[in-house]
């Protein structure tokens, strides 16, 4: 007979006594099955009824002597008695452990699942050094709690790997850090992909009643009356929320800056009134790319019109995928408007605004109906009279953008 056989029989056994057995007998009778199955048995009834394996240690649980006359299901230790989880203890420790993993977290930004390329035993030691007795086992406990889980190689890179890719990454998260500590709004910015709007299929599946599948177009060709939507987003990892303005015309540098004026003015400002900077994460190309001229001049108009300096971070070439807005944000919209067709703008911006999570996502939608017009040329005039400083570290990617106001 197999182990998980064994251990298959001895669940069962444990869930028809497992009612008419008290603490104390339940403790015993484990004991004794342990006992009987020999060398290994501890780990096989552990296995099977959850119960500790420290039980099968205890001198208190020896079978041959155990004499006991408590009345069943009574207890032997009091309510909330009992040795408390490690994270009771050291309620800071969740936090200091994702404070380690995040400026190496990895992911699909369309799954919310995420993992990170630090071991357990490095992460485990890290922790030890900040005063946390742990042991690398209990660190792979909390980090799938967290959400993290062990994955293998996947197809995700979108080019050749900048030889100081990993630097900014960790320039940027310091700069968040930074700006988090100082009480300053940060965003991260984003294009989500394009969508036919009409009924078209909408990949994924939901609940319908049996043999009633909603019925969409065969072919998928952009209508001309409805178009495509265009939704970019504004995402704020501080306080968990996001603005989606969804854009009827064309993915221009002055519609991403507009979208990031709309989320100033219906809840930055709200959230943030004494803000003086702002700092902007996004991706190195696409109309918010570290050389698309139109978006630091449209950038420098904002930032004369709410009065704040803006400072940017765009991430090295060849790693969009890792913008926060991608795992926060964007994979949850996926996900709520799954196998739905998205038969107006109307109903793409009401389908965003509904989408929530478990850790209290809030996202606000609006359609933007403005017409943006393409190939704009910037002159070097025009640059030449922008407020902006750029950083020591990579100045290309890395720059401020002062308020004139």
């Amino acid at each position: 007979m197999s182990d998980d056989d064994i251990v298959e029989k001895i669940r069962k056994k444990y869930e028809r006594l497992s009612g008419v057995l008290d603490e104390r007998s339940r403790r015993v009778w484990a004991s004794v099955e342990a006992e009987a199955l020999g060398y290994g048995g501890q780990s096989l009834v552990a296995k099977a009824t959850g119960l500790s394996r420290m039980t099968f240690y205890s001198k208190k649980m020896d079978s041959s002597s155990e004499n006991y006359s408590a009345a069943p299901h009574a207890r032997i230790r009091k309510e909330g008695a009992g040795r408390k989880k490690l994270t009771q203890r050291e309620p800071k420790l969740l936090s200091a452990l994702e404070a380690l993993v995040e400026p190496t977290t990895r992911g699909d930004p369309e799954n919310p699942l995420r993992w990170t390329c630090l071991s357990t035993r490095q992460l485990a030691a890290a922790l030890e050094k900040l005063g946390y007795k742990i042991g690398r086992q209990t660190v792979a406990h909390l980090l799938d709690d967290l959400g993290y889980s062990l994955q293998g190689n996947q197809k995700a890179k979108e080019g050749s790997s900048h030889p100081d890719r990993d630097a900014q990454f960790r320039y940027i998260h310091d700069q968040v850090a930074h700006f988090q500590h100082l009480g300053q709004p940060v965003v991260s910015v984003d294009t989500k992909k394009k969508e036919l709007v009409g009924d078209f299929k909408n990949e994924g599946k939901e609940w319908r009643p049996k043999g009633d599948p909603e019925p969409v177009r065969v072919y998928e060709f952009v209508d001309k009356l409805l178009g495509k939507a265009n939704p970019y987003g504004v995402y704020d990892p501080t306080a968990n929320e996001g603005w989606v303005s969804v854009g009827v015309d064309h993915d221009t540098a002055e519609f991403a800056v507009e979208s990031l004026r709309r989320w100033w003015m219906h809840m930055g400002r709200t959230r943030y009134p004494m803000a003086t900077q702002l700092l902007v994460t996004a991706n190195g190309g696409g109309s918010n790319g570290s050389r698309v001229r139109l978006w630091k001049v449209a950038l420098q108009q904002l930032a004369d019109q709410v009065g704040l300096d803006i400072s940017v971070c765009h991430f090295p070439p060849g790693t969009s995928k890792w913008n926060k807005i991608e795992h926060r944000m964007f994979s949850y919209i996926s996900m709520n408007w799954r196998g739905k067709p998205l038969i107006s703008h109307e109903v793409i911006v009401n389908l965003i605004a509904t989408t929530t999570t478990l850790k209290g996502l809030k996202i606000e939608a609006e359609i933007d109906r403005n017409v943006y017009k393409k190939g704009i040329h910037v002159s070097e005039e025009e640059l030449e009279k922008l407020h902006i400083e750029k950083a020591s570290f990579h100045g290309e990617w890395n720059y401020t953008i002062f308020s004139s106001a």
